[in-house]
């Protein structure tokens, strides 16, 4: 055994048993290998001994859709709808990226991700090869992809447009590494910014190669009442219209779904990511996630991009989702602490595939995990662990964040990333963005 935490709080996510109190957790290798209440005296002493008392270990969590790069416009072009936010400040910026500027971007995203819990991320972004050789590095989980952006009907084509030769290279190089750690899937970027042609070669793409889909759905009130004047249908009925939605899709926002489009995602089992800070920044409205849960929908947590967030904190996404469920129903009980949990462990495991290996804490799952410190001010007093992560926990609250059985963080140092370096060089590239 190589770690064995002892004395521990533990919030599984195991429907059978969701909160075990003073138990032992051991991890072998990759994998959760022991737990148990009993205290025995293992055969094989562990290499490495922690105390946990006034602490708490969960599921690491997930980050179900993030742009990771743009952590690099944290604060750039603020207090805009989207339309104007993206077509004339973000694009123009993106213009300059290179794979140096962005590799500095992912790493400093990483860094905060892993210091505040995230050991899984679902990105949508440019230069993806770059965002797979970060990941890799740095050891976390990631699905990742970059979505196809075109307006030219006339003469576009999927197999000459630099996303396919990224998401290609991306695929022959990283897809399935790491015994599936990191992940490449196709993705087009939304209905409102790209055509059906191209769709059908992205389609034809994925099918091909068994890649998964990751899609913008509905994310604003421009891009749902356009996409009826243009198509005459919702966003959703569109994608849906041209078998989109037949291969596995993650669908990012859903603000504006309709009761059809609920029905249609629950049909063709598309995962959604729910990412309401950002879309309370930009306006965009709020997504009906409990009315989605009920109607079958897997529903997942996301940060969207640090831009049009400013944070990559999923534990300040939690306690948002269900402070604005309980609003949107005008019902305090809507959106329970347990259920808000799953939207960032095994609803997202789920999203990602991988929900037979992470998302709990349950002998033979990966040691995808963290441990809370409970033992401050914010914590000290707990009725109920669940309770205080979803509503009152913070990323600076993480001790440790663990990825396949490999600590990447531990109280303040980083296992996998040279911080200082990172932060250095990360000051050196804003400079290549001010305007």
């Amino acid at each position: 055994m190589d770690i064995l935490f002892k004395n521990a709080t533990v919030v599984t996510m195991n429907p059978e048993e969701p909160v075990l109190h003073n138990v032992d957790v051991g991890i072998t290798g990759r994998k959760i290998s022991y737990i148990s209440s009993e205290n025995k005296v293992l055969e094989e002493k562990p290499k490495r001994t922690i105390n946990c008392e006034n602490k708490v270990i969960m599921p690491g969590l997930y980050n179900s859709h993030s742009h990771a790069g743009m952590t690099m416009f944290r604060g750039y072009a603020n207090d805009r709808n989207l339309e104007d936010w993206l077509f004339n400040y973000i694009f123009p910026a993106e213009s300059k990226w290179t794979p140096d500027l962005l590799k500095t971007g992912v790493t400093l995203a990483a860094a905060e991700m892993i210091a505040s819990g995230t050991i899984s991320i679902n990105d949508m972004y440019s230069l993806m090869d770059t965002t797979a050789i970060v990941a890799d590095e740095v050891g976390i989980l990631a699905n990742i992809s970059n979505g196809i952006i075109t307006f030219d009907e006339d003469s576009y084509d999927f197999y000459k447009d630099h996303v396919y030769v990224q998401t290609k290279n991306a695929m022959d190089m990283y897809h399935n590494k790491g015994d599936g750690r990191i992940k490449i899937d196709a993705s087009i970027h939304g209905v409102y910014t790209s055509f059906p042609k191209a769709w059908e070669q992205v389609l034809d793409f994925a099918a091909k190669n068994k890649l998964g889909l990751h899609v913008h759905l509905s994310e604003t009130k421009t891009e749902h009442e356009g996409t009826i004047e243009k198509y005459g249908k919702t966003p959703a009925k569109v994608f849906y219209e041209h078998g989109i939605f037949d291969l596995p899709t993650f669908a990012a926002h859903g603000v504006w779904l309709t009761d059809e489009d609920m029905d249609i995602l629950a049909e063709k089992n598309v995962s959604l990511a729910h990412c309401p800070i950002s879309n309370l920044k930009l306006a965009s409205g709020l997504a009906c996630v409990t009315k989605m849960i009920k109607k079958g929908i897997n529903v997942a947590i996301g940060t969207d991009g640090v831009s049009s967030n400013n944070s990559h904190d999923i534990f300040e996404e939690l306690k948002m989702a269900s402070l604005l469920q309980k609003y949107n129903d005008n019902d305090p009980t809507s959106m329970p602490a347990l259920e808000t949990l799953k939207l960032a462990t095994t609803n997202g495991a789920k999203a990602a595939g991988r929900e037979n290996e992470s998302g709990m804490i349950k002998v033979g799952f990966d040691a995808d995990m963290i441990l809370l410190d409970f033992d401050n001010p914010r914590q000290t007093v707990c009725y109920d662990p669940v309770i205080s992560i979803v509503y009152s926990v913070s990323g600076r609250d993480v001790e440790m964040t663990i990825c396949r059985g490999k600590v990447l963080y531990e109280k303040g140092e980083y296992k996998t990333i040279d911080i200082e370096k990172t932060l250095y060089e990360a000051r050196l590239a804003q400079k290549v963005f001010i305007c």
